[in-house]
């Protein structure tokens, strides 16, 4: 849960339109696009009633969902209506994907590096795009000398924004220096070649030569 879920969900709010949010919405929403799966209302009400049967009818469920467009957790289409069952048909949470209010939150835990480290992904792509990075992919070696080097020094801890930060300037470095095979220029970075074919510059010059010749013959 982000902080502006968290303050969203700390107003004038009824308990069971928490649990429905938290429990009942959250888990099943895209984390990227924040649109949930087709609701179950037979799933939701035994998720609010637990040991009791308090809730039994859709408007109850409803009216739980209208608290929460209230608190802007929830966000309905324009032409749909509260006052129509959401049984079977998707909600859109729009505070779920808020990644950057996310951001301040990576730097509260300190580690070392572990086995199986990955960076966050989000905070990643802009980080790469802030320092100018242009093939943003890498591959499982370059991360895994990123984790072997720092495993290595186990007294060194830092947070998961940081982590992410060192993973991103290596990478940025890697893209600078010259020396592999299998990669092309690109301004002043090196960049892995993508699908297709591109003839260099010799291959260039002799296809031209060649077909110079051919035509003077023909």
């Amino acid at each position: 849960m982000n902080s502006t879920e968290h303050a969203a969900l700390t107003q004038p709010l009824s308990n069971e339109a928490r649990v429905l949010y938290f429990l009942g919405l959250r888990p099943i929403a895209d984390q990227q696009t924040g649109i949930t799966a087709p609701l179950n209302y037979k799933q939701l009400i035994e998720l609010l009633n637990g040991g009791d049967k308090q809730f039994t009818l859709g408007r109850q469920i409803n009216s739980l969902i209208k608290e929460l467009v209230a608190c802007q957790l929830v966000e309905l289409d324009p032409q749909s209506s509260l006052d129509k069952s959401f049984n079977g048909q998707p909600l859109h949470l729009p505070l779920l994907n808020n990644k950057q209010d996310d951001y301040p939150t990576l730097h509260l835990q300190w580690t070392p590096m572990k086995m199986g480290w990955q960076p966050h992904q989000s905070l990643f792509d802009d980080l790469a795009a802030l320092v100018g990075i242009i093939d943003r992919e890498y591959s499982q070696t370059e991360l895994g000398e990123f984790i072997a080097y720092w495993m290595g020094r186990p007294e060194m801890q830092f947070s998961q924004f940081q982590w992410t930060q060192k993973f991103v300037f290596q990478l940025k470095q890697r893209r600078v220096a010259s020396g592999s095979k299998n990669v092309q220029k690109v301004g002043t970075q090196w960049v892995a070649p993508k699908a297709g074919v591109e003839a260099d510059d010799n291959a260039k010059q002799l296809v031209a030569k060649y077909s110079k010749k051919h035509n003077n013959n023909s």
